[in-house]
């Protein structure tokens, strides 16, 4: 057993607040349902089985510590859509577009009473959103992107260039949308510790540092799969595979469904009142630009700025590595970016930087999926939009177990997964023409032939 110990994650939000890490997997245990992966898709998975059935006996494993990987690393944005976005579950299922909507205010409710209910300490932030153009080209779509969201019920502002600057001070806006119903923020690592203490609260048994070496059948009728671990082994009726970008490791079979992304994020030096008045943003908004490579920032509780996105990185075949988490070259070039959008602040420094690897799918969202005649069951790839959309996905893993006749088991996002990427070197090489045409489209403001084909077929590429 690894002894408790105070042990700081690769991200601020991960050193921000000590935590002790429990014990690891020492033994040969039984259990209703095994869970790889303590992060945001497992324990909100963990929640979902037990509301429906309280007797379970749920254990969960995790590699390292709880969220270390995405749960804990990601910019804190609780976006309320399930769909990486209206305009993209509109492209996507238009046919189911509604009840999707429908869903995801219900699931931003839930998460909230969640919050509530548990008195869960992280941070929560209800704050608008702030959409932002930053080139001429982009300000049509901005009107665009407003009108459809008006035309779905959604509180949607259109702001030109003077009342954008009122609201946050830097010369290169042009424009913008406010919406008040959009979600808010978090303290991301908060969050999933806090959803592994209410976890543990309500008998689950969460053992970190406990990587997952393999999962085999038993030819058991009842407890059917055994998940091992070097030092112990958990056998099932059922296993959840909640590891998002790892998953093919575990079940290579999946690794058709998504690519696996490095996205950088860098945080400042806590700010001054005055610059606070320099840059204005008294509404806290959290704001991300219109470009295909896209920056979002937003505040800390703390009053520092994090500011991330732009360069998403896929390396050739897709390796996780510790050394990939610091990437210098993407980190000038944000620091780079941001003094550009807030001159006023171009000397402020950025103590903390990192990187964490995303799963994208090729419709930006979530897909689900099952192994042994469904007694095991995975979901992965929010591209970089888990932090709420993952609670929902925990509810569809738990429905897949347990109620075989729910809604959301019908719904054609759950039923059908996304256009498959393509194997190396196929997979390198169309990543790195998208890439390409994704910042030529940034600077004219044309798609182009290949982003056009890539439209008419319904794939993409992002973080």
């Amino acid at each position: 057993m690894i002894t408790p110990q105070p042990l700081p994650g690769p991200s601020f939000w991960q050193q921000r607040t000590p935590y002790e890490a429990g014990p690891s997997l020492a033994e040969d245990l039984r259990a209703d349902v095994a869970i790889v992966g303590a992060g945001y898709t497992g324990l909100w998975t963990a929640q979902a089985l037990l509301d429906n059935d309280p007797s379970l006996t749920i254990v969960v494993c995790e590699a390292d510590t709880v969220g270390y990987a995405a749960s804990g690393r990601n910019g804190g944005f609780v976006d309320a859509s399930l769909t990486h976005g209206l305009l993209n579950g509109l492209k996507h299922f238009p046919d189911e577009i509604d009840t999707l909507e429908r869903l995801a205010e219900e699931n931003f409710r839930g998460l909230q009473k969640f919050l509530a209910e548990h008195e869960v300490d992280c941070d929560f932030e209800p704050v608008p959103m702030l959409e932002v153009a930053t080139r001429v080209h982009e300000v049509e779509g901005l009107e665009e992107w407003a009108d459809i969201h008006r035309a779905h019920g959604h509180d949607a502002q259109l702001l030109d260039a003077a009342e954008a600057r009122e609201l946050l001070h830097s010369p290169l806006l042009l424009g913008a949308v406010r919406r008040t119903d959009a979600g808010g923020t978090v303290d991301p690592a908060k969050l999933v510790r806090e959803l592994a203490r209410v976890a543990r609260e309500r008998g689950v048994a969460v053992y970190e540092h406990s990587p997952v070496t393999g999962i085999e059948e038993t030819g058991s009728a009842t407890h059917g799969l055994v998940v091992r671990t070097p030092d112990g082994s958990v056998t099932a009726r059922r296993v959840v595979l909640a590891t998002n970008a790892h998953t093919a490791g575990l079940l290579p079979v999946a690794g058709h469904r998504y690519v696996p992304v490095y996205d950088y994020v860098l945080v400042s030096d806590v700010l001054t009142s005055q610059q606070r008045q320099a840059i204005g943003w008294a509404g806290r908004e959290g704001v991300s630009d219109s470009g295909n490579r896209f920056h979002y920032f937003r505040l800390t509780p703390d009053d520092r700025i994090l500011w991330g996105g732009y360069d998403a990185v896929y390396r050739w075949r897709g390796p996780i590595r510790p050394e990939h988490d610091q990437h210098a070259g993407t980190h000038a070039v944000l620091e780079r970016n941001f003094a550009a959008m807030f001159p006023a602040l171009a000397d402020l420094r950025f103590p903390y930087r990192w990187g964490g690897v995303i799963a994208t799918t090729s419709r930006f969202t979530v897909t689900f999926g099952s192994r042994y005649d469904g007694r095991l069951v995975y979901a992965l790839g929010y591209t970089g939009l888990g932090v709420g959309a993952s609670r929902f996905g925990g509810q569809v893993l738990a429905d897949l177990l347990q109620a075989p006749d729910s809604e959301l088991l019908q719904l054609r996002m759950v039923r059908r997964a996304p256009f498959p990427f393509p194997p190396e070197p196929l997979r390198y090489g169309a990543i790195a023409l998208t890439r390409h045409a994704l910042a030529r489209a940034d600077d004219t403001g044309r798609r182009g032939l290949w982003l056009t084909a890539l439209d008419r077929i319904g794939i993409g590429f992002d973080s």
